[in-house]
């Protein structure tokens, strides 16, 4: 499962395919949601550094995470 925690307006922009957008402010919010995927995450955003900070969030409440860094890793 691939979520790029860009805004809705820069994911608008270019994403990787099959990637999901969920900002970096809703990841808690979305936890649950999240945790239902029953998969590894893989985050990415425009640096990695919001990807970064959402795969702390993750990890602390025991989801497989991994930092993918800027969305062009992906393509």
């Amino acid at each position: 499962m691939i979520i790029d925690v860009r805004t809705e307006k820069e994911f608008a922009g270019g994403h990787p395919p099959n990637a999901m957008n969920m900002p970096l402010d809703t990841i808690p919010v979305n936890l649950e949601k999240i945790k239902a995927f029953n998969k590894p995450v893989v985050l990415c955003c425009a640096s990695g550094m919001r990807s970064a900070k959402a795969t702390s969030i993750l990890t602390k409440y025991d989801i497989e995470a991994y930092n993918a860094g800027p969305w062009t890793n992906l393509k």
